[in-house]
Order: C-alpha cells, then sequence, then structure tokens
C-alpha cells in the first residue's frame, strides 16, 4: 500500500512531459540491446554520460542532433527520430503547445505584430535576448529549451510542402532595441533575407500610419491542411486559439484591411535597409 501511494505522489509531483519521459525508455531500452554501457553511447553520440544519462531519465529533452546521432549508434530503425517533433514540442510553454501543433499542419499564416519581430523571423541571438529579459526570470536550461523549440518552429518556413506566409510588422519593432546594436542589426538584415524567399512576404506597418485595425493587438490567422481558419492572439504569457467561424471571419477582415496600410514589400524592405543603415 505504501509503495503504491509513493508511486501516486511521485506521478502528481512529476513534471516531467510524459514525451520526454517515455523517448529516455526507448533509449534505454536501445542501449541495453546494444549491449552498451552510458559512457559508451555518450562517447557515440558526443555527448557526457551526464547528458545521456538526464535524456534516459525524461530529464533533458533530446535535441535533434543527439537523435541523429544515436539512430546510427543504437540501430534504432527511425523509432527515436519519429518521436522527435513531439519530443520538440513539449519544450514549448505549456500556453503555446496547442497552437504550435495546429502550426505544423499550416498551408498559409498570416501574422501581424506591433511590437516585436516574429517568433518565426526572429534570429538565435534576438529570441535569446527576449527569453533573458522574461519576467519572472526564466533558468537558463528553460531559455535554452524554449530558444531550441522556436528556432526549429522556424522550418516551417523552408519546408516542403511549402507554406505561404504573409508578416506585418510595426515599424516600432524595428527600432526598439533587443539586446544591443549588433543584434539588431543582424535581425534586420535576416529579416531582409527571409523576406526574399517566395513564400515568405513582409510587410511593415508605419509608426505614423494613425489609426488602424491592429491597435488592438497581435494576431495570426492560418489555414490547416483541411482548409480550415483558426486565429491566435497571445499576450502576457496567455494563449488562445480561436476556433468559432465569427471571430475568426473578424480576424480575417482587419488583417485584409492591415495590408492595405502598411508599407508593400518593396517599400518595407527599403524602410528595414534605412534603419539597418545600409542606405
Amino acid at each position: 500500500m505504501g509503495t503504491s501511494r509513493q508511486r501516486k505522489q511521485r506521478t502528481k509531483d512529476d513534471d516531467r512531459p510524459a514525451i520526454w519521459v517515455g523517448y529516455g525508455k526507448l533509449v534505454r531500452l536501445h542501449r541495453d540491446r546494444a549491449g552498451l554501457t552510458q559512457q559508451e553511447l555518450a562517447e557515440a553520440v558526443g555527448y557526457s554520460s551526464e547528458q545521456v544519462a538526464s535524456i534516459e531519465q525524461g530529464r533533458r529533452p533530446a535535441k535533434s542532433a543527439f537523435t541523429e546521432a544515436a539512430e546510427t549508434a543504437l540501430n534504432a530503425g527511425g523509432t527515436l527520430a519519429v518521436l522527435q517533433d513531439d519530443v520538440d514540442l513539449a519544450k514549448l510553454p505549456a500556453f503555446f503547445q496547442d497552437f504550435a501543433l495546429i502550426e505544423t499542419e499550416a498551408v498559409s499564416r498570416y501574422d501581424f505584430d506591433p511590437l516585436l519581430i516574429p517568433g518565426l523571423l526572429q534570429t538565435e541571438d534576438y529570441a535569446r535576448a527576449l527569453f533573458s529579459g522574461h519576467c519572472p526570470s526564466l533558468s537558463e536550461e528553460i531559455i535554452e529549451q524554449h530558444l531550441d523549440a522556436r528556432l526549429s518552429r522556424q522550418k516551417l518556413l523552408t519546408r516542403t510542402p511549402m507554406v505561404e506566409t504573409c508578416f506585418i510588422i510595426g515599424e516600432s519593432a524595428l527600432t526598439s532595441t533587443v539586446g544591443d546594436a549588433e543584434v539588431m542589426k543582424a535581425q534586420l538584415q535576416h529579416l531582409l533575407a527571409q523576406g526574399s524567399m517566395r513564400n515568405v512576404e513582409i510587410q511593415v506597418m508605419p509608426s505614423d500610419c494613425g489609426f488602424h485595425p491592429g491597435l488592438g493587438g497581435p494576431m495570426v490567422i492560418m489555414e490547416t491542411l483541411e482548409h480550415r481558419r483558426v486565429g491566435y492572439i497571445e499576450s502576457q504569457d496567455v494563449g488562445v486559439v480561436i476556433t468559432d467561424a465569427p471571430n475568426v471571419s473578424a480576424f480575417g477582415l482587419r488583417y485584409g484591411k492591415l495590408r492595405t496600410q502598411a508599407l508593400n514589400a518593396a517599400e518595407s524592405a527599403r524602410l528595414i535597409r534605412r534603419v539597418a543603415g545600409e542606405t
């Protein structure tokens, strides 16, 4: 009876994502079958034995580099690789995971952010500066997990089939320093590079535009593989997925008006270059 009660208590208090625990058990199973110690596996994949132990115990999420190396070292037959997307998903803040799961099935994505560079367009240094400035403060381990997950999500822009995207960014997002001047210059140059992709359109909403429908805050509209449209809003670490048709329709109307009021892609690129000091 006591053992059962302790097991229930451990389960209740355990904050490890279930997918990390399951992935770790699978690594341990393959390692035992291969006749390797944790140290031997660590040497084979270029990790420390402590890191391998943490992954096997579900305390640390595996990065794609570990999974690729472990697949080869353990002859895992794709059983680890098939879990990687789910492992990455669990690195995201809990409030964002439902939206991120829908995002993996997007065929189009339209984003408006008046104050910050959207996550899918952020450089690693810009994103790290944002996470490092979070209040309340995040541990270094959580920062690294969130950062890795955000960078992994950016594969949405280069995957096949191609996802059509549009990002409308407030001009103040270009001029507000996140990190330092060097981080911002690199971020603006990255925007120009991303905007040159065939499926990525970047528009800037000028600060002197006056009233526009985006003053109510940031929003995202997506269309899924089933041609279902959903909206998403987020503020102060609270995210809400919008699925009811009237509200999603209203998002679409507002976004359409925003596109007519923002600078077009060519004008936006010229403004970004000017802010970056390239003209």
